[in-house]
């Protein structure tokens, strides 16, 4: 009756370490993904910050860029104007030139 009592906890004791190793297998083997998908995610972070700075650096250089070219622009607007009222005068006096002559 001992016998086959420790008997029946024996296979029960390898049942159970059969279960624990099986466990322990697959908690492995998750925590092995996880942690490759951390550091992909870390890595992809990396990247993306990099890019971040990257964008920040050609927006803060475009935006010097654009307010050169606006700056540019209405020089060259009010070198036109000026142009324009001298052009302007210009056949003013033509007219009144030729009013006179005529």
């Amino acid at each position: 009756d001992l016998i086959v009592r420790l008997m029946e906890e024996a296979n029960e004791e390898a049942e159970h370490k059969g279960w624990c190793d099986t466990e322990l297998s697959t908690n492995e083997q998750t925590r092995k993904e996880k942690t490759e998908a951390v550091e992909t995610l870390h890595a992809e972070i990396d990247q993306l910050e990099a890019s971040i700075s990257k964008l920040t650096e050609d927006i803060s250089v475009l935006s010097q860029a654009v307010a050169d070219l606006d700056a540019a622009m209405a020089k060259a607007t009010e070198l036109r104007q000026k142009e324009k009222a001298t052009n302007e005068q210009t056949i003013k006096d033509s007219q009144e030139a030729q009013t006179a002559v005529a």
